[in-house]
């Protein structure tokens, strides 16, 4: 067998076998094939995509390449909630002390932020003294002590994903929905968990800027859930606009804890009620979403998920006392008010753009190498729909200096669009797609 061979017959679009996909990657993962002839095949893939069989193997090879993650000893329900990523994406630290709440534990790999803002890890180490587990036993320990098991990606679990995904970022490869299916779901069947909830973000601060491509996406993790017997959700989410107000790692932090406090932005609020229910429905305690968002908000009125989120804090080394003094998280020196030059109706906001201007502060990385500042970012005044007058408030800048300031306050009012018609408000879920529930 000969990679030349099996790179021919991927270009001219004939279905491989399990074995010559085995073979490739695994001589790709001994050095044996270079990463030119790996390269070749990944641009055929991006062009004529991989049937369903052929997706499940190289899943499964990239998910056995490293070591497999399984939580015995854990007496609980686990589920992994991964998102494909957006602006102002707080998500989990709301959701995970929900899903303790009803003994549903947190199993996830959560990623350091490249890009706009910081990642699930960034946002909960703006928290003085908190440290993840680093260990697959710390884990189990912090699952079983808490309920919600969070922890860094490490580079023994799914080692060649890393390696393909540095070889696509270079060859203009990245954007193929089976390499991108492949590559997330090979990392949630690596880590074991009852079911999976899959948060695909759909707009101009996502990934997948259509809901079509959004929606071929969820369709294909789906299969190769299926694949493998796994219980699967997809819910499409809107991203055109940022994800509730703060953007930015300390004042996410916060607007999650307000939301558990019941306090959060209206679609932000929503959002989490339904992936938590979406989560008791695969857990089969409930048969509705409505029944399960009913649920999850009494169980928010009753205060359980934020004593959750302080035993978990606690645990994990940082002071649960920020839950009600958020002094004592990293705090911005500066605070500007940005105002409308406009009367009307806010018609767009630019996601993207948005999160560039809180990363150009320091609450994001350009790259790998570079330090977040965990208090600056932005707070939003004004949201899709919402009215607004010349001179009111637009949004707050908080800094800790003016070397980029200008070019945030840019970035932000071109990210604002304003219309003199009413504008209708977006809704936050677009549809939701499931597998063996």
């Amino acid at each position: 067998m000969r990679a030349v061979d099996i790179i021919q017959k991927k270009r001219d679009n004939f279905e491989l076998t399990s074995e010559e996909i085995s073979f490739l990657l695994d001589e790709y993962l001994e050095g044996n094939v270079p990463d030119y002839q790996m390269s070749s095949f990944l641009m055929a893939v991006y062009f004529n995509g991989m049937k369903k069989k052929e997706l499940k193997t190289f899943t499964e090879k990239m998910m056995h390449s490293g070591d497999l993650i399984k939580f015995e000893g854990v007496n609980k329900f686990l589920i992994d909630k991964h998102s494909t990523g957006g602006v102002g994406d707080k998500t989990t630290i709301a959701l995970a002390p929900i899903f303790a709440s009803f003994d549903i534990g947190t199993a996830k790999l959560s990623g350091r932020g490249l890009g706009h803002t910081g990642g699930t890890i960034d946002k909960f180490e703006s928290i003085k003294g908190f440290t993840f587990p680093e260990t697959r036993d710390e884990l189990v320990n912090m699952v079983n002590k808490t309920g919600i098991g969070l922890m860094g990606y490490s580079d023994k679990i799914v080692p060649l994903d890393k390696k393909l995904y540095s070889l696509r970022d270079v060859t203009a490869t990245v954007p193929s929905i089976p390499l991108i299916a492949s590559s997330i779901m090979s990392k949630k069947l690596a880590v074991y968990a009852d079911g999976i909830i899959l948060d695909v973000k759909v707009g101009s601060g996502a990934f997948m800027k259509t809901l079509k491509d959004a929606t071929d996406l969820a369709n294909t993790m789906l299969d190769i859930g299926d694949s493998f017997d796994r219980k699967v959700v997809a819910v499409l989410t809107d991203m055109d606009q940022p994800l509730g107000r703060a953007v930015g790692n300390t004042l996410e932090v916060i607007e999650a804890i307000e939301t558990l406090k019941g306090n959060g932005p209206e679609e932000f609020t929503y959002l989490v009620e339904t992936l938590a229910a979406v989560g008791l429905q695969v857990k089969g305690d409930v048969k509705t979403l409505e029944e399960g968002r009913e649920k999850v908000w009494d169980m928010i009125k009753s205060g359980k998920p934020l004593e959750m989120l302080k035993g978990f804090i606690k645990e994990a080394g940082g002071n649960p006392g920020i839950v009600n003094d958020y002094s004592l998280l990293p705090t911005a020196k500066n605070k500007l008010e940005v105002k409308s030059d406009k009367t009307g109706h806010v018609s767009k906001i630019e996601a993207e753009m948005i999160g560039k201007s809180a990363m150009v502060l320091g609450a994001g990385r350009a790259t790998k190498e570079d330090i977040i500042d965990h208090a600056v970012g932005l707070v939003l005044n004004k949201k899709i729909g919402d009215e607004i007058k010349e001179g009111e408030l637009l949004a707050t800048i908080y800094y800790n200096d003016d070397k980029n300031l200008n070019s945030s306050i840019k970035l932000l009012k071109e990210a604002y669009e304003i219309s003199e018609k009413e504008i209708e408000k977006k809704d936050v879920i677009l549809d939701i797609k499931s597998v063996n529930i």
